[in-house]
């Protein structure tokens, strides 16, 4: 693998980490206002259990595609 290449992936996980970094702090921001309103509608805690589970899944592929490159760029060596 190109230097150019490993830049480009090192960037990519960059990236990745810092879309899910966001991600967790709107989660942390739902949880306050839940928590300071002491309610919070079953509709709205489904749809938000929803969003969590699609949010797994993402992590998991993800996961699983960082396991691919860390294997690629091992047999590189």
């Amino acid at each position: 693998m190109m230097n150019d290449e490993r830049r480009k992936v090192l960037d990519f996980i960059e990236t990745q980490d810092n879309i899910f970094s966001k991600i967790e702090t709107n989660i942390n921001q739902v949880a306050k206002i839940a928590n300071g309103q002491k309610f919070i509608s079953e509709k709205t805690l489904c749809e938000f259990i929803n969003q969590l589970k699609n949010l797994e899944k993402l992590k998991v592929e993800q996961n699983e595609i960082f396991l691919t490159i860390y294997s690629l760029i091992a047999d590189d060596r």
